[in-house]
């Protein structure tokens, strides 16, 4: 078993409250976020925002040991993440995650490549944590 982990310290409370996200690796560190950076584009972060990178990363590294897996030697995975925070009764829901991408993939027809890419997508962990609908949209040797 893998266990990496994430801190967040929020001071103050509701919309005046200010937080701070940092990572196990360091790549974040005393990250801010708080509501302006959520929902009003202030610089820092937000949550949404790191789901999309875990997201885009995990189905990206996922779809590259697929491909592996099926025999192909070489390519390149470029792929996108949106995800949507929506109104849900009286607070927020992420409600869909859509993954945009660009592969460059040697000797691979489009049949296979969006079987391998489907599998990919709905067994990369995270797209198995969310509880979202989750979209992929490719471009396959453009």
């Amino acid at each position: 078993m893998t266990t990496r982990s994430a801190s967040a310290k929020y001071e103050g409370l509701g919309k005046d409250g200010k937080g701070h996200v940092s990572l196990q690796s360091g790549v974040l560190t005393d990250q801010p976020y708080g509501f302006n950076t959520r929902f009003e584009n202030e610089p820092g972060t937000n949550p949404e925002e790191l789901i999309a990178a875990a997201h885009a990363s995990c189905f990206t590294m996922a779809l590259s040991f697929a491909l592996a897996g099926a025999g192909h030697k070489d390519g390149t995975l470029e792929t996108t993440a949106k995800v949507a925070l929506e109104k849900d009764g009286d607070g927020f829901k992420v409600t869909r995650s859509d993954l945009t991408l660009i592969a460059h993939v040697d000797g691979i027809d489009a049949a296979e490549f969006e079987k391998i890419a489907g599998e990919a997508k709905a067994g990369c962990p995270i797209s198995k944590l969310l509880n979202a609908e989750i979209t992929l949209e490719h471009t396959l040797n453009a």
